[in-house]
């Protein structure tokens, strides 16, 4: 594509060279570049792509952007490459790979959720519920990327930078889906991976005190800030009305339609007559003036809110009730209160609560549902919020009837430092815990220690399917660990 309509809708764009150049290829990461590339120079928080600029041209890029803060004079760029200088080369990347793909969210309607917990849910529920009303559906989110049933790969992250976010929209509206449904992380509106997205619904679960650190958000102000331009960029938006920022968003998003759904206050669609069992929900509804019964096969009341939201959206677009319950009832969610069948038929769940308040939530719904004892096993993960560490501990001792804690992902620090930071939490509890280093070993633990009653909550990993040690990642699928242990691995 021309040089110069790539940079169309990017301001303030000093420039020096040629704009009518044939670009073939964008990329951000200068060993990527080949031949007739854009490289756009980003300043990460680990690494600045300035650096990497004169390996960029060695390897094919005829035309770079850098930002203000470029020492250009010192990066001694060729006479013959163009150079590009924008005052945001994050937000610029974004456009440029929305121009390079032909802006592919366009040619279908695109659902933005966000929130700290849910979102995986909430999108996985969507996607089940458009396409049992026959519509071809797109999904980007934490566990990996899918047209239908087709899987584009595993994410690297909840929501993937522009350049491949916008690779993947083209994939789908090449594919011809009529709707992609993703989940939106605070640091990609803050670090605006999705600028450029024709959002046309965005739904908000919740907020909660998470991703508070150097490398994500300063603050909960910030971290909500960020959320909320989600709003600004779609035409209709639902909300949780139980969650305290409810009325906010509705305050704040001009132009952005809002409903609300919820449980306990008032608001557009509000579930009633809640029960919770520990292998499914179910609630009734008021769909079309019709009360109608939901049952969704995953536990907790968290359950409920994800299908509030799923609910709102559905009926938004004029989706018939039986197909929603359908939907709904066959839904299941890789590592989100994922139970894994066994012969013993133990009650054993996986999920990904990595938070004092996911931890708490799904360790709170299953002392309401469980007759015998919890058994909870978890860690933290390294080079992450080191703040909740001890949280976890006192929730998990002062919710779980016994607690092992042992290794996530405890990537370049020790998983013992890691440990002794929870312990302070736990050991102000009265809660019975032991520590077992080796995640495989802890597992074993606790499901020799189970009995029929109990229940084994594996929690923090959830989907993942590797620990991350010191830089690399190791295999590590708890559901064949778990089937292992029980001597049915196949």
């Amino acid at each position: 594509m021309e040089l110069k309509k790539l940079l169309n809708g990017i301001q303030n764009v000093k420039l020096k060279g040629n704009m009518t150049l044939d670009i073939q290829k964008i990329e951000c990461n200068s060993k990527k570049v080949t031949q007739n590339s854009l490289f756009v120079a980003i300043k990460g928080f680990d690494f600045d792509g300035h650096q990497f600029v004169q390996e960029a041209i060695e390897n094919g890029a005829i035309a770079v952007m850098l930002d203000m803060s470029a020492d250009l004079k010192g990066l001694k760029i060729p006479e013959n490459i163009t150079v590009m200088i924008a005052e945001d080369t994050r937000y610029a990347l974004a456009i440029l790979s929305c121009n390079f793909y032909g802006n592919p969210s366009q040619h279908f309607k695109l659902i933005g959720v966000t929130g700290t917990k849910g979102k995986t849910t909430t999108t996985y529920m969507i996607k089940s519920i458009l396409e049992k009303a026959g519509y071809k559906v797109g999904l980007i989110g934490t566990i990996a990327n899918y047209i239908g049933e087709e899987c584009l790969g595993d994410s690297n992250r909840t929501t993937p930078e522009s350049l491949e976010l916008q690779r993947l929209f083209y994939q789908m509206a090449q594919a011809k889906v009529d709707y992609v449904v993703m989940e939106v992380s605070s640091q990609s509106l803050k670090l605006n991976r999705v600028a450029g997205c024709n959002f046309d619904y965005g739904i908000f679960t919740n907020l909660y005190k998470d991703h508070i650190s150097l490398k994500e958000h300063t603050d909960m102000n910030d971290y909500f800030a960020s959320k909320l331009k989600l709003f600004s960029m779609c035409q209709k938006g639902f909300a949780n009305a139980d969650d305290f920022k409810c009325n906010k968003i509705i305050a704040s998003a001009k132009g952005c339609e809002i409903k609300t759904y919820s449980i306990d206050n008032t608001s557009d669609l509000i579930a009633k007559d809640i029960t919770i069992t520990n292998v499914s929900v179910d609630f009734k509804v008021k769909l079309n003036g019709k009360n109608e019964r939901i049952k969704v096969n995953i536990p907790g009341r968290y359950s409920v809110y994800n299908a509030l939201a799923s609910i709102s959206f559905a009926t938004s677009i004029g989706i018939d009730s039986e197909k929603i319950k359908e939907a709904l009832l066959e839904i299941t969610v890789p590592g989100r209160n994922e139970l894994v069948l066994n012969k013993e038929e133990l009650a054993i769940m996986i999920d990904y609560a990595h938070t004092a308040e996911s931890l708490e939530n799904v360790l709170q719904a299953a002392k309401t549902y469980t007759v015998g004892k919890v058994i909870c096993v978890f860690g933290c993960g390294g080079d992450r919020d080191k703040e909740k560490r001890p949280k976890m501990g006192e929730v998990s001792g002062r919710l779980a009837d016994y607690s092992i804690v042992t290794t996530d992902n405890p990537r370049t620090e020790k998983p013992e430092d890691i440990i002794n930071d929870i312990e302070v939490g736990i050991s102000k509890t009265k809660g019975k815990y032991e520590i077992i280093v080796d995640r495989k070993e802890a597992i074993r633990k606790a499901i020799k220690k189970m009995g029929k009653r109990d229940i084994v909550i594996i929690a923090g990993k959830g989907h993942e399917m590797y620990q991350e040690i010191e830089g690399k990642k190791y295999p590590f699928d708890e559901r064949e660990i778990v089937k292992e242990i029980l001597g049915e691995k196949k």
